[in-house]
């Protein structure tokens, strides 16, 4: 349930194409490479579709690699649809529609995670409302009744406690969005962008004061308006057939009468006649530039050459935009370019975060340098090549994915709904594999010239944005209904309830094939041949842990360095080799070990493979690309610094786990500005000498490929490689560490917030401890999951927050458990009332786990596994997962068993582990609103730190609790 925080248009053009290049991780640029041709295997969505009498419009996609089904329904209406006064509108009630309906009270989730639903939300954006679950495939007849139910039988169901609860949820939502750096963005270029009285003109949240206006009659005609069959597009994704999808969707939608036939707004780019410019401040750590064109809507092939302009200009770590800006002058620690689309027009958005104490002026000249020169010379044919690839590939990856965001029924739905032809996606490839240079030039000086808008966000004080006056819109009167639409007589009782399926898929968990290389390392396979990709995820030692008596993130800076330049290729070159092969790769660390990975096309497999085998072998690491990185790294940090939830995160790990820890971390693993301005060449070539080592290293590989044919190839290029030195001294156990002896509050101030982050944390026992499962489960009951006691108390019942949980990350040494909930900032001191109060309840058996509670959540982890491997990443990350917490082959279903034994009492003993005499709280926010109300609490000894962590004094404290 949520908007985006993009500009305006958060529809981009052709779902999967937008994923491709969301995921792609490589370059073009300037670095000298030889030109691959693009690899011959491709991928396509088949399809089938019919349209019921009263308007729905069908689309069925079959693809029986898992048994479950992909259920999309999208309705064609957005916040371009609001009329003014009534801003917000489709987005709150994409959450009213979330809250029961006539035949069903109660939350919408509820029989969902009854039957193991995955992928499952809803959005809303300028365009479209859409809704989305992926259920197993005998629950089919469950989702279709719960959807028909929500669109044909929803208005008894909405009353007034019900719409001043889902506002207060949004409102929220809002809170939340606008209090994070950079926050107010996408209103100031909304409002820039577009003039008053167009469609995009206003933000899809909407504002405070239209959403308060809302009455409970106008939420009824907006859903008369809208929200009717004729106005719809719904997919079936999966194991399904057209046969099937005609009985069953007739059954549950067929009596269902069409709305009105309402006219969508006629196309209106908004193209500028002149360009424009403003700066704001904020409370960030650096400047940031954001420029905008109006271009051309989604469906148009001026858009599609758009982003391949985009990807060539600032769309991948080499392009040219990075390598001038990034690598080259040094003058930003990131830099972006991307084309994104929406029904009436689109957007071309160049972003960079400029380095502190650089001229702003003159990174924006470099960027209009950079693109005036792209658009009168066009790419390079390597240039163009290599950029085709990325979305193409990218797009491969992508459909692998029935549902949830970007799957293919969701590029099925964008395409039906907005030019009519569920392929046009085919249209799009098309369009991209067969432009040329000249295309790229023309469409470049049509749409790039006079009519941007730049927008610079200057470090300051942030200042409230104030809203546009309310309005009163004038009264609606809904056309006739269009008689060519008719209902079917149905013989369907609702009245009987949710058809709840008594049967469920059973997990068949893949066969692994084991190998061992010559040089030690072990490999594991699980054959996967639905889309011609081979993902590799290679598992070391080290991670954070390592860090301990040495340079805080050195751990995951060596890591991260290993693509920056290995064998032959500078850090540009090993980026454009990478997407000129279509393969993603890097590495990266974790508490407890580092891994590399690698996705390959399955016909550039040998060539992609000796990439891999050069960044774990022979990384560069330059002291230019070190000092470059570093720049950035320690910018990152000053970023998570301004972030609420990242500032706590970073404090956390030492305040529960002490000083000297190995797991005494910023829990991003990024180290302190210090530690990692002092890390040297040495450093970085000695962690990679220790660690990235062949000798106890498993290699997980899952997807398009065979023992037979991918062993000979990991020999050739990886069997030669060896460990240098003795290694490490493996399996040395994580120090236990003692838990406090009372609670301890600390503050971190956050001047200006609209909300506060609340924090509580704890140590439990390790992953690998025997009662881990009933832990975890036993969380589950608090806060694990949407319909969770802290989720239903802030959230649905007290409207204070858009949403709180509670987790416990896995860990060799003792895990952390942890609740958050960002809430109002007028109700922090409340807020952490309840959270005390519902945690020591459960935990103290006042309020134990109810049967009800445990038999939901029985069902939900069982029946959702064969779900939840739906992809190679997926199957990748549970082999990964036993690997290096010593698990059998076997322990999914191992763990199935033990989860359906488990009783109430069971999971009441082991929400005994968590204590509220011994909580950590850190509650990130504005110190004078708050600080007097938490300490009132007496929730511990309390203490004001600064973002690092370090204690700040009691005068100083005082002054900003007195807002001196």
């Amino acid at each position: 349930m949520s908007t985006s925080a993009r500009p305006r248009a958060t529809v981009f053009n052709r779902g999967v194409l937008a994923l491709a290049l969301a995921t792609a991780i490589g370059s073009v640029g300037f670095a000298p490479v030889t030109a691959v041709a693009a690899p011959a295997a491709t991928v396509d969505i088949a399809h089938e579709e019919f349209t019921l009498p009263n308007g729905l419009r069908v689309i069925v996609h079959t693809d029986r690699k898992a048994p479950i089904v992909a259920v999309n329904i999208w309705y064609h209406v957005g916040s371009k649809d609001e009329p003014a006064g009534r801003s917000g509108f489709a987005h709150l009630f994409e959450h009213l529609m979330f809250n029961g309906s006539e035949n069903h009270t109660g939350e919408y989730f509820e029989p969902f995670e009854r039957v193991g639903a995955t992928d499952m939300n809803g959005t809303t954006n300028s365009d479209r409302t859409n809704y989305f679950q992926n259920v197993p495939t005998t629950a089919l007849d469950m989702a279709l009744w719960m959807e028909s139910d929500r669109m044909g039988h929803l208005l008894g169901a909405i009353d007034q406690a019900t719409l001043d609860e889902q506002r207060g949820v949004v409102q929220n939502e809002k809170r939340q969005s606008e209090n994070q750096p950079y926050g107010q963005v996408w209103d100031k270029l909304g409002q820039a962008m577009y003039p008053a009285g167009h469609p995009y003109h206003h933000s899809v949240i909407g504002s405070m004061a239209d959403l308060n206006a809302a009455s409970l009659d106008d939420v009824k005609t907006w859903f008369r308006t809208w929200y009717g069959p004729n106005n719809a597009v719904l997919v079936l994704a999966g194991d399904i057939d057209v046969a099937t999808a005609r009985e069953k969707v007739a059954k549950y939608f067929g009596d269902i009468p069409a709305t009105p036939t309402m006219a969508q707004p006629a196309v209106d780019v908004a193209k500028r006649s002149q360009s424009t410019r403003e700066t704001m401040q904020d409370k960030v750590p650096q400047s940031r530039i954001y420029r905008v064109w109006n271009v051309a809507q989604t469906g148009t092939p001026d858009l599609d050459r758009l982003q391949l302009l985009a990807q060539v200009l600032g769309g991948s770590k080499s392009s040219r935009l990075d390598s001038r800006l990034l690598h080259g002058d040094k003058l930003v620690d990131s830099v972006s370019a991307a084309a994104y689309g929406s029904q009436l027009g689109s957007n071309f958005l160049i972003t960079a975060d400029v380095k502190q104490g650089v001229d702003v002026a003159k990174v924006e000249a470099i960027i209009d340098e950079e693109l005036k020169k792209l658009v009168a010379q066009g790419p390079t044919a390597v240039e163009l090549a290599q950029a085709k690839n990325v979305i193409r590939a990218g797009f491969i990856r992508g459909i692998e994915r029935i549902g949830g965001f970007g799957g293919k029924a969701d590029a099925l739905a964008e395409c039906a709904t907005y030019s009519g032809d569920a392929g046009c996606f085919r249209d799009s490839l098309a369009t991209i594999a067969g432009s040329n240079i000249d295309d790229i030039k023309a469409v470049g000086s049509q749409w790039l010239g006079v009519g941007d808008h730049t927008l610079v966000v200057l470090p300051g004080e942030r200042v409230a944005l104030a809203e546009e006056p309310a309005v009163t819109p004038p009264p609606f009167n809904l056309p006739p209904v269009d008689a060519k639409y008719v209902t079917a007589a149905s013989a369907l009782d609702r009245s009987a309830g949710v058809p709840m399926p008594t049967q469920f898929p059973q997990l068949k968990l893949a066969q692994l094939q084991r190998a061992t290389l010559s040089n030690g390392a072990k490999v594991i396979l699980a054959e996967r041949h639905d889309v011609p990709v081979v993902q590799f995820n290679l598992l070391l030692d080290g991670g954070f842990k390592a860090d301990q008596g040495a340079k805080l993130g050195t751990s995951s800076f060596a890591m991260g360095m290993l693509d920056e330049g290995a064998g032959d290729y500078s850090s540009l070159a090993f980026g454009n080799r990478a997407e000129s092969l279509g393969a993603n790769l890097g590495a990266g660390a974790s508490l407890d070990g580092g891994s590399a990975y690698l996705s390959a096309l399955k016909d550039q497999l040998d060539p992609s493979l000796g990439l891999f085998a050069d960044m774990l072998e022979r990384p560069r690491f330059e002291q230019a690309e070190i000092d470059r990185v570093k720049a950035s790294w320690i910018a990152g940090i000053k970023q998570e610094k301004a972030r609420p939830n990242s500032a706590a995160l970073r404090v956390l790990p030492p305040l529960l786990y002490g000083e000297g820890h190995p797991y005494a971390i910023p829990f991003s693993g990024s180290g302190t500005e210090a530690s990692i301005d002092s890390l040297t060449r040495d450093d970085l070539v000695a962690f990679h000498r220790s660690w990235v080592r062949p000798e106890s290293a498993t290699l997980v590989v899952v997807g398009d490929t065979t023992l037979a044919e991918v062993v000979p190839l990991l020999e050739k290029h990886l069997g030669d490689w060896k460990g240098n030195g003795a290694a490490p001294a493996a399996g040395k156990a994580v120090a236990a560490v003692a838990r406090p002896t009372q609670p301890r509050v600390f503050l971190i101030d956050q001047p200006g917030a609209v909300q506060a982050n609340l924090f509580v944390g704890e140590l439990m026992p390790s992953t690998r401890d025997p009662g881990a499962t009933r832990l975890e489960i036993a969380n589950e009951v608090i806060g694990g999951s949407f319909t969770a006691r802290l989720n239903m108390n802030l959230r649905e019942d007290k409207k204070w927050s858009y949403g709180s949980r509670s987790i416990l990350t896995d860990a060799q040494g003792q895990r952390p458990w942890l609740a958050v909930a960002p809430v109002q900032i007028d109700k922090t001191a409340e807020s952490l009332q309840e959270i005390r109060r519902e945690v020591t309840d459960y935990a103290s058996g006042k309020a134990p786990p109810t049967a009800e509670e445990v038999a939901k959540i029985q069902a939900n982890e069982i029946r959702s596994l064969p779900g939840a491997f739906e992809t190679a990443a997926a199957v990748a990350s549970s082999i990964a997962s036993n690997v290096r917490y010593g698990r059998p082959d076997d322990y999914i279903l191992r763990r199935n068993a033990e989860v359906e034994s488990m009783t109430p009492a069971q999971l009441a003993e082991a929400a005994k582990a968590i204590d509220p005499a011994a909580f950590t709280w850190v509650v990130v926010g504005d110190l004078k609103q708050i600080q007097e109300k938490v300490r009132a609490l007496d929730l511990g000894q309390l203490q004001v730190l600064d973002a690092d962590g370090k204690p700040v004094s009691a005068s100083t404290s005082a002054g900003q609790a007195a807002g001196q």
